[in-house]
């Protein structure tokens, strides 16, 4: 059995936890650290499967953690990027209302904006016609986020490990957990092997940070957190404009988002390639990494998040159950492009195909209060701290999220 002493061990290769190991390394670069990933590389949920926004903090709650530190986190994600050289589209974001009813949330993202440090204005339907000759504002109105742009996310997670490997930080891959002992300060390790057999490793640690997003509830619980609390999964599909359809986009194109719900809804989004994106979805999904469909062993062991989602959609009457009911019909393409027309009135089906881009969103939901938890959430324990809700816009500030966690935590920098 081999044995890797560790001072800082992070559970999950995400943006958030690559991003972690960043900032420690910034900070105390003699510390060791490890990155273990049960997939054979890197970014294959959550983190490398997003439509690649870095957003400008207008959407959220002043004083909430995301207000405080999307636009601090988006500046310096792109700075580094650009340092890097690595694509950024700086294209903005126009956000419309789909119906006239909707004009006064312009009001009020506006406040919000402004209140966190948004550089965004009101423009009229001239302004808006200049910005997106194809869109739609059905009242005249709508919302320019300068700020916004567009990177590839995989092509920054690829270059941020090999950062980290170049500063020693060890990444191990394609990686299962046996057992975990808090009190020990230890868990136990195989590589995945097809002929079953295992090798087993023991990893003793100074500090441990989960950042596991899909299954961070699993992992909390194995540490005595989080009990009531578990990770409803909502499927993102997306379709990509075909390139004869007869529309141009230069910038983000959003709806007006639904404050209530943690979704921004299905919008238009270029990326630095010149391709054009339309999602994604929020369809509550048939398992955690469900993303090609049913497939019969993963729904049998998704049956819990079957139960979470329906206990949830029965016992809200109004504001989720319908939302759910909505999202859920958007996975048909006709019913999708009709959704999607409220933006692109021209918009037909045949101008759409299929992306291979799907994701799955990690959403904490408390069951104890039956609400989805909107802000990021993460929890400390015994010498350990768990990022349970890391959801948009947590790629976006994920350096300044980092030093949030870190500074939250129990490690002593």
């Amino acid at each position: 059995m081999a044995q890797f002493n560790k001072d800082v061990v992070i559970l999950g290769g995400g943006m958030v936890g690559l991003s972690i190991a960043n900032q420690i390394k910034e900070k105390r670069p003699e510390l060791s650290i490890i990155i273990i990933d049960k997939e054979n590389e890197l970014g294959l949920h959550s983190s490398g499967r997003n439509s690649g926004v870095l957003h400008a903090g207008v959407y959220y709650e002043p004083k909430s953690l995301k207000a405080k530190v999307c636009i601090e986190g988006a500046k310096r994600l792109k700075n580094w990027c650009e340092e890097e050289k690595i694509p950024v589209l700086n294209c903005g974001k126009v956000i419309t209302p789909q119906t006239i009813s909707l004009d006064s949330q312009l009001d009020l993202l506006y406040k919000r904006g402004t209140a966190n440090g948004a550089q965004i204005s009101l423009i009229n339907e001239y302004e808006f016609k200049k910005l997106v000759p194809d869109g739609n504002t059905s009242s005249g109105r709508a919302l320019w986020v300068n700020d916004t742009c567009v990177v590839k996310p995989k092509k920054i997670i690829e270059l941020l490990s090999k950062r980290l490997i170049e500063k020693g930080v060890e990444i191990l891959l394609d990686i299962e957990v046996l057992k975990y002992r808090p009190k020990e300060k230890t868990f136990f390790i195989s590589k995945k092997s097809k002929n079953n057999k295992k090798f087993i490793d023991q990893i003793s640690y100074g500090y441990f940070f989960n950042t596991t997003g899909l299954q961070a509830d699993k992992v909390a619980r194995e540490f005595n957190i989080g009990k009531d609390l578990t990770i409803l999964p909502f499927k993102g599909i997306y379709w990509q404009l075909d390139p004869k359809a007869p529309f141009q986009f230069k910038t983000n194109l959003y709806p007006v988002p639904d404050l209530d719900m943690p979704f921004l809804g299905v919008h238009v989004t270029p990326d630095p390639d010149g391709i054009i994106t339309l999602g994604p979805t929020a369809i509550p999904a048939l398992g955690r990494e469900n993303y090609k469909g049913l497939g019969g062993f993963e729904l049998l062991k998704t049956l819990d998040f079957l139960g979470d989602i329906t206990y949830q959609w029965i016992r809200n009457t109004g504001g989720f159950r319908k939302y759910s009911y909505e999202q859920a019909l958007h996975g048909i393409k006709p019913l999708f492009v009709r959704a999607a027309k409220l933006l692109v009135p021209k918009l037909e089906s045949n101008h759409l195909i299929r992306s291979n881009k799907v994701g799955i969103r990690a959403q904490l939901y408390d069951k104890r209060e039956g609400i989805l938890i909107k802000d990021f959430r993460m929890e400390n324990g015994i010498s350990s701290t768990h990022v349970l809700n890391a959801i948009s816009p947590a790629f976006t500030a994920s350096f300044s999220l980092a030093d949030l966690i870190l500074e939250n935590s129990n490690l002593k920098l």
